[in-house]
């Protein structure tokens, strides 16, 4: 029997992107569907104003497209990353006693779960998920799935401060990043999804907590602006970067590191991503 994949409150748990109308949502399905493999399911339903499709790898949840989006986002369109917690309410609350801000106030999601989207204060734009049927990402960290997601910041040293006082986050650095950990998250994956998880990363070259890693943090690149940036696995950097363009994507930049391939793209609306291919040593 398959087990369902579960977010402790305080683990990233979901990404989406919303496009600016029905027209380019059909446009985003056949990007993201030619890129990923992906299929779609509709959420709501098909005389509704909004439209939300539930994106599927494998037949498993694997992120979410919707729109037309809401005019209280901003105007450029980009992914979002959603937080799990146990009541949204309360923590769209706490988001503002911190110095946040809530951008979309609560509301259910359908059947899902009941959603909000917030900024930091820096204006990086992230979502607060209380699941119900909806559990988040089904599948991840495999080719055409999502991986990690990345908080772009000017004050990489201080920005993650908002972050840790909201969802008791412990950030760690390594000296050539910083890596976001949820304390005792390795310990539920351990005890649910991923038994083998503390015996598979046992290896000198893995981060001590890595098993609760749930993203990084990292600089602002020249011309960005603060926002948390999504990185999806591919098995080929180059092949998957190719794709994007035959798609009506760009390829914005291309770089090799120890353990990685990665480009990042821009979609036909504008919305940057990352693709990785996964590179270890040896």
């Amino acid at each position: 029997m398959t087990i369902a994949r579960t977010y402790p409150a305080g683990v990233t748990s979901w990404v989406d992107l919303e496009v600016p109308d029905l027209d380019d949502l059909e446009l985003a399905a056949q990007f993201y569907g030619g890129l990923f493999g992906w299929t779609f399911a509709p959420a709501t339903p098909d005389q509704a104003p909004f439209r939300y499709l539930i994106a599927r790898l494998d037949g498993q949840d694997a992120a979410g497209l919707g729109g037309p989006a809401s005019p209280q986002r901003p105007g450029d369109t980009q992914w979002t990353t959603y937080v799990a917690v146990d009541d949204t309410d309360a923590t769209a609350a706490a988001v503002e006693r911190a110095g946040g801000r809530v951008v979309l106030p609560p509301a259910d999601a359908g059947e899902g779960g009941r959603s909000a989207l917030c900024a930091d204060p820096e204006g990086a734009l992230f979502g607060l998920f209380q699941t119900r049927r909806r559990l988040g990402a089904q599948v991840t960290n495999q080719p055409g799935a999502w991986n990690f997601s990345d908080l772009h910041t000017a004050d990489p040293a201080g920005a993650p401060a908002f972050y840790t006082s909201l969802f008791g986050w412990e950030v760690a650095d390594l000296g050539f990043a910083r890596m976001v950990r949820r304390p005792g998250y390795g310990d539920h994956l351990e005890a649910t999804t991923d038994p083998g998880i503390r015996e598979r990363q046992s290896g000198a070259m893995v981060p001590p907590g890595f098993a609760d890693a749930i993203g990084w943090v990292a600089p602002l690149t020249p011309g960005e602006a603060a926002h948390w940036h999504v990185t999806f696995t591919v098995a080929d950097r180059d092949d998957s970067a190719a794709a994007a363009e035959r798609l009506g994507g760009t390829v914005v930049r291309s770089s090799t590191s120890d353990w990685t391939r990665e480009a990042v793209v821009a979609d036909p609306f504008g919305a940057q991503f990352t693709l990785s291919q996964f590179t270890p040593p040896g």
